[in-house]
């Protein structure tokens, strides 16, 4: 009755309910689901959403199939289910991206790992099966008699659910525990030592929360393993800890994970400086971390942007996108390439870190929306009262006076921004700029989509459609494994749709956040 209440859920399925996988695996999921009120519509593909005036989803047009007694499925016509949200089940892939990323480690067998038996010969595992005769839970073998092993949907035999994948793990441990058995300890150091030097490497804790402007604060994370392997263009995902989130009317204020710039990290002491902007909702509470408070920090993750040298470089920061070009311009000074740096604002209070961004350039031209602009301090910067747009053309066209390092010579752009900043330089290249740029240059922008899991084509959240110019060809990107992507490919206004999907939901959250925030912090002053 709650559930008819709020409008009711449909799940809609292009066959019948007994040839679904949650029905044939696992039928106590669907019996508890039809307990719930959810309803079950058999024999509906999706065709299509449509949307409103304000391009919001309002119904899901299906086409209707019926079995034949040939056994064949057939369509009857077409169906529209009213629906203010829609989510999609398009089913599953083996995530190998490892296979990618470590070709030697991680080989392949056709969809799946290959996996190999306790000498480190490949065999080929029993498929869809719960419990095969022979648990083939290693996939590959390191010279001194270690595996590594893999389990659950990775694994051929064991994929489909979570009650198979927890039954790979019950069927592969005395496996596991053998293989171990046989290897001598990498280390005589006693278990309490070891544990604590993991935790020393692996926990993270707030070091320090600086308000960096009005709207944009940095968290400086101890995490010393996390420090030690970025790369320029990775990103983290953080998020505080439930137990100790504060506690305001009932609400527990606990963090959803936040994709987080890696502006700077200090290898030896083992930091990491992350950037966040206030938007109200979950990123609001990052002011209220305190040093020494344990905190999840995962990665660095995505893919590190490339470093050349012997290239001329074209950074575009906008607001918040300029942190993440700190390392990457000085990644790319100490390769041996030029940095020409457009560092854009929309107000004057906008600016932090002006000496990591002289840091990251040869050449920075400060460009912000409100007069009367920024002063330089360095004799080749520029300064105009102007977007980003209008400055490149400013600054190639001369009207910035000479230009130290030209337009023309930039080999590769790499644009860091909002979806509409980053649409903006985009489109210009091929029109106010045309005339100033290489025709063989490379433009790269870091695409923010939104971000959930963050962990390499897991949930899909950050999918971002790509098309090509000449053939019109649809592709996708997983962003959080791949934020540069070409400029001429990215479908902006799909990321826009994106970016705004969860609108109402992040509206309200932001909205009751910063009334418990009001409540916790009398007189606090909102972004």
């Amino acid at each position: 009755a709650l559930i008819a209440g709020w409008g009711g859920v449909t799940l809609a399925y292009r066959k019948r309910l007994i040839d679904a996988p949650s029905y044939t695996l696992n039928h106590e999921e669907v019996h508890k689901a039809l307990e719930e009120g959810i309803v079950f519509a058999e024999g509906l593909s999706p065709l299509k959403i449509d949307v409103d005036a304000h391009q919001h989803v309002e119904s899901l047009t299906m086409t209707h199939q019926a079995l034949g007694d040939d056994g064949e499925w057939s369509e009857t016509g077409e169906v529209r289910l009213p629906a203010r949200t829609v989510l999609i089940a398009a089913g599953t892939n083996p995530n190998t991206v490892l296979a990618r990323e470590d070709a030697h480690n991680f080989v392949l067998d056709g969809h799946y790992f290959r996996a190999c038996d306790e000498r480190g010969e490949p065999v080929r595992p029993e498929r869809a099966i719960s419990k095969p005769k022979q648990p083939n839970v290693f996939m590959s073998r390191r010279d001194d008699g270690r595996f590594i092993s893999f389990f659950g949907d990775l694994h051929p035999s064991y994929f489909g659910n979570v009650v198979k994948a927890m039954g790979s793990a019950k069927q592969g441990y005395p496996t596991v525990s053998k293989v171990l058995a046989g290897v001598a300890p990498a280390t005589a150091v006693e278990s309490s030592a070891f544990i604590e030097r993991l935790n020393d490497e692996l926990r993270a804790t707030v070091h320090a929360v600086n308000r960096l402007t009005p709207t944009i604060v940095e968290v400086v994370v101890k995490a010393k393993r996390a420090a030690r392997r970025f790369q320029p263009g990775q990103f983290y995902r953080l998020q505080n800890y439930e137990m100790n989130s504060a506690h305001v009317d009932g609400t527990r204020l606990a963090m959803e994970g936040l994709a987080m710039t890696g502006a700077w990290v200090d290898a030896e002491r083992g930091l990491v400086s992350t950037i966040v902007l206030e938007m109200g909702g979950s990123s609001d509470l990052c002011n209220t971390l305190a040093p020494g408070e344990p905190i999840v920090l995962m990665g660095p993750t995505g893919q590190p942007t490339e470093i050349a040298g012997d290239e001329t470089v074209m950074l575009v920061g906008g607001g918040l996108g300029n942190a993440v070009l700190f390392s990457i311009g000085q990644a790319l000074r100490a390769a041996g390439s030029k940095v020409l740096y457009f560092a854009g604002y929309k107000k004057l209070i906008d600016r932090y870190k002006v000496s990591e961004i002289e840091a990251a350039a040869d050449v920075v031209i400060w460009c912000c929306d409100e007069a009367p602009g920024f002063k330089p301090t360095r004799p080749q910067d520029r300064t105009i009262v102007a977007n980003i747009v209008d400055a490149i053309a400013a600054y190639a066209e001369g009207r910035l006076g000479d230009p130290a390092i030209a337009v023309a010579q930039v080999d590769r752009i790499v644009a860091i921004g909002s979806d509409r900043m980053m649409a903006a330089v985009g489109a210009a290249r091929h029109a106010v700029l045309a005339r100033h740029l290489k025709p063989s240059h490379h433009a790269l922008g870091s695409i923010n989509s939104p971000m959930q899991c963050m962990m390499k084509e897991i949930c899909a959240q950050c999918l971002q459609p790509h098309r090509d110019r000449a053939t019109g060809r649809i592709s996708y990107v997983f962003s959080c494994f791949n934020q540069d992507q070409a400029l001429d490919q990215v479908d902006f206004p799909a990321l826009n749709e994106r970016l705004r999907q969860n609108s109402v939901q992040e509206k309200l959250t932001a909205q009751w956040i910063g009334r418990c925030l009001d409540k916790l912090h009398p007189g606090r002053v909102a972004a």
